[in-house]
């Protein structure tokens, strides 16, 4: 689950990037991997010359401007309807709504995500001011999350690979890991912590340095943060607690676990000491309602080829994705199995040659 970087062990440091694209690193040189040993950039070259579109960039159109437009209004539109139902006097009904508006809040920080890569909207400058906002009920701070999220496209499958979220793919697989991911409500203690620091000015990047300019705007945020908060403890003594716990407390307990069922497919279970993203990543086809409803990223893999793609082009990929990448899924309840088995005792995940085996068809 996601949580704060004070939360996290530092990362070797190393710079991290504040553009909507991935930089190569200073000095040239790339991770150790230990399934190839081509250079990442002579892998991704071949790649993009293999004739697909996997690794294609496009720049955001006015078509996908709106998409994503009408992506907000019916975020809007569905956390309003989860609100009424909150509010109900039956608790069934509220609990319900409480849920659902959980479940609404999980949505709109994967609408964050894309505002995270500038694949939103055609200029720049509205995805921080959209962003915000989007990830404020689950507390998840836009600027921060993006200097982490970018440093984690730059070196996944590499040591200093830094995702915002917590849960580590590269830890041994079990049930009490899995929990402690899906109920990881201390992940709040560490953003209570960041406030904090933000409010002494002391708030600082702890996985490699980063524009004084950054620094500023995660500041801002923690601080308004601290300031909902405030208002919302504020609102107790005044007669409004009980809008505070069924309109923001349950549901964010509610959106805790369902953000980490979302994020948890992407690379566990995947060769995590490749920076190929056709093996390190997972893609799952799923339906119409699981691609809206985790806006796109159950299609990683096309998401970390080609990052700065709007996210409602990446199904055009998919068939090339099926074809090349070793981790492809039908459908959630078929991950689900495959975490289900991998966390039984005595079983363990395929090594990378059985990876390489059964994409090439040798294992059936």
């Amino acid at each position: 689950m996601y949580r704060s970087s004070s939360d996290t062990n530092p990362a070797p440091r190393t710079a991290a990037p504040d553009s909507g694209t991935a930089a190569a690193p200073a000095n040239g040189t790339t991770a150790p991997n230990s399934s190839t040993t081509a250079p990442r950039t002579d892998r991704k070259a071949a790649a993009r010359d293999d004739g697909g579109v996997l690794f294609r960039k496009v720049r955001v159109s006015a078509r996908d401007q709106r998409v994503f437009v009408g992506k907000l209004v019916l975020a809007l539109a569905l956390a309003g309807g989860a609100g009424y139902l909150a509010l109900r006097p039956n608790w069934l009904v509220a609990l319900l709504g409480a849920c659902l508006l959980g479940a609404v809040y999980t949505h709109m920080v994967e609408l964050q995500h894309q505002c995270l890569h500038h694949s939103s909207f055609r200029s720049s400058r509205p995805h921080r001011l959209v962003g915000v906002p989007l990830g404020a009920p689950l507390l998840v701070a836009y600027s921060h999350y993006r200097v982490r999220h970018l440093q984690h496209h730059r070196h996944l499958g590499t040591p200093q690979d830094s995702e915002f979220f917590g849960f580590d793919t590269r830890k041994p697989l079990t049930w009490g890991q899995l929990l402690r991911g899906a109920f990881d409500y201390a992940r709040l203690l560490g953003v209570a912590r960041d406030i904090g620091l933000s409010l002494a000015n002391r708030w600082t990047y702890d996985l490699g340095q980063i524009a004084e300019r950054r620094r500023r705007e995660v500041n801002a945020e923690y601080r308004l943060f601290g300031l909902l908060i405030v208002a919302a403890v504020a609102a107790v003594p005044l007669g409004a607690g009980e809008l505070v716990l069924r309109l923001w407390v349950l549901p964010l307990l509610f959106a805790v676990p369902m953000h980490f069922l979302v994020e948890l497919p992407e690379h566990i279970l995947c060769d995590t000491e490749t920076t190929d993203v056709l093996r390190n990543t997972r893609s799952i086809k799923g339906s119409w309602f699981t691609t809206w409803y985790t806006n796109g990223n159950n299609l990683h893999v096309e998401h970390h080829a080609a990052m700065t793609v709007p996210i409602n082009q990446l199904p055009q990929r998919h068939d090339e994705v099926r074809r090349r990448a070793v981790h492809v899924e039908s459908s959630y309840p078929a991950f689900f199995r495959q975490v289900i088995k991998a966390v039984r005792p005595g079983s363990r995940p395929p090594s990378p040659e059985q990876e390489t085996a059964v994409s090439t068809g040798a294992l059936r």
